[in-house]
């Protein structure tokens, strides 16, 4: 695999997309989204995970991150693997009209894989994309910010609850947020 989609320089700030298998639009449940900000405030507090940005999509999540801790790659690696147990587990117990396709595509996704899990609800690699100029971090912070605005989910950035739009307005969003410059 090329570096170009590797966490390269540990105290880097990076853009990456975790996404779902097959691209399911889970997350237009907020339960699904609450189990994302949740992991992601743990990840904060407990490993080290700074957040400058973030942004949930209906099958994935756009976020701009750096550590001051664990590795980023272990990380996101964690995270993937917590939040995708607590899926599955809302899935079993949540009464989602969708949970047998879903289980079903992430049992089929994992049955292609050698690795001993029955679900694979996220993709595998993250995508990561080293953002070592300023213009590269406005340009990413400006996409991440209006890609709900771009898909008709809402009118402005700031609207959307799943974002930390509303932190770069002087809001406070529900993840703690280390603004970029």
């Amino acid at each position: 695999m090329s570096e170009k989609y590797k966490f390269v320089d540990p105290e880097g700030i990076y853009f990456v997309t975790p996404t779902i298998t097959a691209w399911i639009d889970i997350f237009t449940k907020p339960e699904y989204s609450e189990i994302l900000v949740e992991s992601l405030r743990y990840c904060q507090k407990e490993k080290g995970l700074i957040v400058h940005a973030w942004c949930i999509m209906s099958s994935h999540l756009y976020l701009i991150v750096s550590s001051r801790g664990d590795k980023l790659s272990s990380i996101i690696r964690d995270f993937k693997a917590f939040t995708s147990k607590q899926i599955t587990k809302q899935l079993y117990e949540g009464s989602d009209s969708r949970k047998e396709w879903m289980l079903s595509m992430f049992s089929s996704a994992a049955d292609k894989i050698k690795r001993n899990i029955h679900y694979k609800v996220w993709q595998d690699g993250n995508h990561p994309v080293l953002l070592d100029t300023n213009r590269m971090m406005e340009d990413r912070l400006n996409y991440l910010h209006q890609n709900p605005v771009e898909q008709g989910i809402v009118s402005t950035p700031e609207y959307y609850i799943y974002s930390s739009a509303q932190d770069y307005t002087g809001d406070k969003g529900p993840i703690e947020i280390e603004l970029l410059d």
